[in-house]
């Protein structure tokens, strides 16, 4: 389920990773694993430099953000607009986060969550990521404070800059960051006990899942055990699902006590997500996710007729191949 710039997200670049593809790929592309492009090294964030940019508007809303005459320092700026009395940011915490964004030099929009279409961005904080300006300008904040945020290029994209977003390794590159939320970085109970014939999952820890395949042929149909329930809302076709996961094919791992995963959204930085129920995702995801809770963890055995069918994806992932994905449901919008 390789991560897309999809079409839902108004800045998608700022999904912080680093492919790119058109809408007829979603579905088709293949179901490996990509590691984020190699973070720039921030500088130390400070709390003003000169000159500033002016951010109006109510928190939880829209910001304006006026951008100032003149060139931007080279500091990375990290000044808080307005105080949360929300949970305070902790290093590894996964914050749910709106912003507004702009590029200082000609004052290029890049966007809203807040704008029709959009959603908030899943951050986590302090990680390494492509755009160390968001995962590090987070930390030490508290829920529902709102953030100015001054990225010069080696807090932003670094050196090569993000070309879908037209922004050069020169730009120096501004946000408002609402802080909406911090979210459980995993599914959090006791896990239920699963079929023999089914594949048995063991996930922990905030890592990839251990899948081990049992030695005997997948189901011929579509099927969704659920883990670990959760006491959130339940999934609804067309909502933006943010998650965890771990996938594996069927056969080229059965009877294997750890099984070789095809892909895994614990190695790209920060969880994935996506419109579901929608077509922007294999048809197993899409009627298999559509009903579970926040907080369930989901165990999803895909046949090849709802997943790639006849496509080769590479060893680990050959034509017609069944899929077990391990989904963690972590938020909805």
């Amino acid at each position: 389920m390789r991560r897309r710039f999809a079409a839902l997200f108004i800045v998608p670049a700022l999904l912080l990773t680093a492919c790119g593809g058109e809408e007829a790929e979603k579905k088709d592309d293949a179901a490996a694993s990509e590691k984020p492009a190699a973070a720039p090294k921030a500088p130390k964030p400070v709390d003003s430099a000169d000159p500033m940019p002016e951010v109006s508007g109510e928190p939880g809303k829209k910001a304006t953000i006026k951008l100032p005459k003149g060139d931007p320092s080279d500091k990375f700026v990290v000044h808080s607009l307005s105080a949360g009395d929300g949970p305070e940011v902790k290093k590894d915490d996964l914050v749910m986060a709106n912003f507004t964004g702009k590029v200082w030099k000609g004052g290029k929009d890049l966007g809203s969550s807040y704008d029709k279409g959009g959603a908030p961005q899943m951050i986590t904080a302090g990680a390494e990521t492509i755009i160390p300006a968001f995962s590090q300008s987070v930390l030490g904040q508290k829920v529902g404070s709102r953030v100015l945020v001054v990225a010069p290029p080696a807090a932003a994209f670094g050196e090569a800059g993000q070309e879908q977003l037209g922004v050069t390794g020169k730009d120096t590159l501004v946000f408002a960051l609402d802080i909406k939320d911090v979210v459980p970085n995993m599914a959090e109970g006791e896990q239920a006990e699963i079929p023999s014939d089914l594949p048995q999952v063991k996930a922990d820890k905030p890592e990839p899942a251990t899948i081990s395949v049992p030695k005997n042929d997948p189901p011929k149909k579509l099927t969704s055990t659920t883990l670990i329930k959760g006491d959130g809302e339940e999934i609804k076709k067309g909502q933006t699902v943010y998650m965890q996961y771990s996938g594996a094919a069927w056969k080229p791992n059965e009877g294997k006590a750890k099984a070789k995963l095809f892909d895994s959204s614990w190695n790209t930085g920060s969880p994935f997500a996506t419109q579901i129920g929608v077509g922007q995702v294999v048809e197993g995801w899409d009627k298999g996710l559509v009903g579970t809770h926040v907080g369930d963890r989901v165990m999803l055995v895909i046949p090849p007729e709802q997943g790639y069918k006849d496509q080769d994806k590479g060893a680990d992932l050959p034509a017609n191949s069944t899929m077990v994905f391990v989904v963690d449901v972590l938020a909805a919008m």
